[in-house]
């Protein structure tokens, strides 16, 4: 430790204990991230101490490792998919969240905890783990089924949660106290940077990349990823939020560029690796002796997760209008906690609002439920048929009816299209103005005004944030007035154009104020002048033209950029996302599947294969390479590597899978237990009298007999390679032949024996080198 760094000196040990202990788990077919944990507490400074050489250096590398998680959490996020999730995952999520933090809170209140402590432990209770639930579903050959689908889209929403309630319980924590007021403005604050930084790294990122595509090999697309995402830390810090929450947002940015998946397979190392210090530095954190005291508050909080988590999540699957049996086995799925448990943990532990024992206890409990969750996922199928045998009968026809209207259609009145519309279009561009008109005054306003001077330099600074704003006014001003839902409306009746007037007069009159707040900042003028010099700049931004083609480049590439990647997905999806929505209302879904090189299924006919009598499901479409096969006939032929894409239920689907890897399973074997045949090069020399002499390699049947193949002929001091089947062998020869070294051993033995072959005799004498 003298002679390195102590940092370099306890990442040694962090690295060196998470590689021995998670092969030890590897082989017990155990998750990684419990193996992470068990290898930091091993080595952690309550267990063996003298091996670290600084605790407060496992914080160090524990905040980077959350940094690199939350960015890799980030680029698996997507705001466009949140959008479109639907309700069921947003009821489910909000669902869980409410009920475990008011249970979590309550829990902790009865074992007579602090009021802070308490509403901790409720946010660490109220987050299911993303990496556990996504490994185990994979394990147990479930991410085709149905429930898998609300589960995933429940966690996108649980992980865009988890980071709002990281800040409100930082807020909570500074405060000391409950504040309506400062609460609610903290969660606008919130909301508004993430949308501020979201929809202007979508203007800008995915553009950047584009253009600078020619010049990003991997390495350079790598660190420029990571420099982005250390950027978002900095402005995250400076605006006052956490360096996870920047590192998610410059996550979720880059997650709807083209580049995604490959930004994605390049960050994975990244993330795995310092995902693992994180996890070991959270191993370190716990002592065994606060365990052993606090085994009962463990016991019940381990109840209560399992408990609720199941009881929550399944009710409010089950509110959305999706059928019991797939709500259950969403809710078993969804019964642990993880790493989002840790990060708020730990944000305690850095705040020191939370007690020392909060931290290991979280561990344990995470622990417990992440190696229970396959069993506990095992029996939601039990489960729904002991609850569904138990249901009285009216009980059961009340779930039909309730369940059977969630793929009903509901139609929205034009209003209601209009209104909608009306209100992202102010959320956003009023967001994107506010911000920047923020940004100004905070930042550029006082260089240009100091640089400059005197009026000049106020003049200068409103004309140049005017100018950048004056887009997203006009937008606000003018969008969705001449749209189908408001020409609709305005021939419609009458009496709908009052309020369609007031609607852009109220939408004029808020920019108007926007103007004047601008000028009042800089300049102390009469309210009228203000107001008059606003309503000409407004008027200004109405009518000019060249402002309403550079709103309309500026929306068209905001849009171009955030479909981009939904495009790209489209062209290379085997199957259409409206098609798979339709079938999933009817109980039916897709599951797609590579053709393994061992199957027995390769080079056989559909027809043959006959996978609708065997199994249920019908084959949909053939991806090949490029190629794609339609609604495949019969007579169509698999090859190793195709992607069959199949339409089934989940029993029939699950039923396809186990064929699928049974039939390719015990290909596999009979390839391993067939005789593995090498091929290896021999010589042998011809001498006076062999039967081979005079004979050219043709008529010798050399090949025939050996099956091996004459690569060169030494004749004294020459040499003939690869010689033509027409060359004759002379007495002498040295002749190098390559073949399975079975045969050649036999051919060896063969020679020496009594032969009366006519062309190649009992005289053959072979010298083996």
């Amino acid at each position: 430790m003298n002679h390195i760094p102590i940092l370099i000196h306890d990442l040694a040990i962090i690295l060196f204990s998470a590689g021995l202990i998670t092969l030890i788990f590897k082989i017990l077919k155990q998750p990684v991230v419990l193996g992470y944990i068990v290898a930091g507490f091993i080595a952690g400074p309550f267990f063996f101490g003298k091996w670290i050489g600084d605790v407060q250096n496992i914080r160090i590398w524990g905040d980077i490792g959350v940094i690199f998680l939350l960015f890799a959490l980030g680029l698996e996020f997507s705001f466009r998919k949140l959008l479109h999730m639907g309700g069921t995952a947003l009821m489910g999520a909000f669902t869980i969240v409410l009920g475990m933090m008011t249970t979590g809170y309550l829990t902790g209140q009865l074992l007579g905890w602090s009021d802070m402590n308490s509403l901790f432990l409720g946010g660490m209770l109220s987050m299911s783990s993303t990496t556990i639930v996504f490994k185990a579903l994979d394990d147990m050959g479930l991410r085709t089924q149905r429930f898998a689908g609300i589960v995933f889209g429940i966690l996108i929403v649980e992980d865009l949660l988890a980071v709002v309630l990281m800040v409100l319980l930082s807020t909570l924590a500074v405060r000391q106290q409950f504040e309506g007021l400062e609460m609610a403005s903290s969660i606008i604050k919130l909301l508004s940077y993430l949308l501020f930084w979201f929809v202007g790294g979508i203007f800008i990122i995915p553009t950047f990349l584009k253009r600078m595509k020619r010049y990003l090999n991997d390495e350079t697309l790598l660190v420029v990823s990571l420099g982005l995402c250390l950027g978002m830390v900095m402005l995250a810090a400076e605006a006052g939020f956490s360096a996870a929450l920047g590192a998610f947002v410059m996550g979720s940015v880059l997650a709807e560029t083209v580049e995604a998946e490959h930004i994605g397979r390049l960050v994975k190392p990244v993330k795995d690796l310092f995902g693992a210090i994180f996890f070991v530095s959270v191993g370190m954190m716990i002592d065994p002796a606060l365990l052993a005291e606090h085994w009962f508050p463990i016991a019940l909080i381990t109840f209560v997760v399992i408990a609720g988590q199941i009881f929550f999540s399944g009710f409010g699957i089950l509110l959305s209008g999706v059928p019991l049996k797939t709500a259950m086995q969403a809710g078993f799925s969804l019964a642990q906690i993880g790493e989002f448990a840790f990060i708020i943990a730990g944000l305690g532990v850095s705040l020191k609002v939370t007690a020392p024992f909060l931290y290991p206890i979280v561990v344990a409990v995470s622990v417990i439920t992440t190696f229970l969750t396959p069993y506990i996922m095992k029996l939601a199928d039990p489960a729904y048929v002991f609850v569904e045998r138990r249901l009285p009968a009216s009980s059961r026809r009340f779930l039909d009816r309730y369940t059977a209207g969630h793929s009903t259609i509901s139609h929205k009145t034009t209003w209601q299209r209009l209104l909608k519309e009306l209100g992202k279009i102010l959320l956003v561009y009023g967001v994107l103005t506010a911000f920047l008109v923020f940004l100004h005054f905070h930042y550029f306003s006082p260089f240009i005004v100091e640089t400059i001077g005197g009026i000049q330099g106020r003049v200068v600074s409103i004309v140049v944030i005017l100018v950048v704003i004056s887009p997203f006014l006009r937008s606000i001003m003018m969008k969705k007035n001449h749209s189908r839902e408001f020409m609709e409306l305005w021939h419609d009746n009458r009496f709908n154009r009052g309020p369609l007037v007031g609607l852009v007069l109220l939408r004029v009159l808020l920019c108007i104020w926007c103007v004047m707040f601008i000028i009042t900042k800089l300049f102390s003028l009469a309210i009228g002048a203000v107001i008059a010099i606003a309503v000409a700049v407004i008027a200004g931004f109405i009518y000019s033209r060249q402002l309403k083609m550079q709103s309309i480049k500026l929306e068209r590439r905001f849009l171009r950029n955030l479909s981009a990647r939904a495009i790209e997905e489209e062209k290379s999806a085997p199957v259409r996302e409206r098609f798979v929505k339709t079938l999933l209302s009817r109980d039916i879904h897709l599951a797609d599947f590579e053709v393994s090189q061992y199957s027995r299924s390769v080079g056989k006919q559909l027809k043959e294969l006959d996978f609708r009598r065997k199994t249920g499901v019908n084959i949909v479409k053939i991806v090949r390479g490029d190629r794609y096969i339609n609604i495949p006939g019969g007579e169509e032929v698999l090859f190793p590597f195709d992607n069959i894409v199949v339409a089934g239920t989940d029993k029939q689907i699950d039923r396809f899978r186990k064929y699928v890897e049974e039939n390719a399973r015990m290909q596999q074997e009979a390839n391993e237990q067939a005789e593995h045949k090498d091929v290896s090069l021999e010589q042998f020399l011809i001498e006076e009298g062999s039967a081979l002499v005079g004979k050219s390699i043709k008529r010798s049947h050399i090949r025939d007999k050996a099956n091996c193949l004459v690569l060169g002929i030494e004749r004294g001091e020459s040499s003939l390679m690869n010689p033509e089947s027409t060359v004759t062998f002379q007495s002498g020869d040295l002749v190098l032949v390559a073949g399975e070294r079975q045969k050649l051993e036999n051919m060896l033995d063969e020679v020496n024996q009594p032969d009366d072959d006519e062309d190649v005799g009992s005289d053959w004498v072979i010298e083996d080198k």
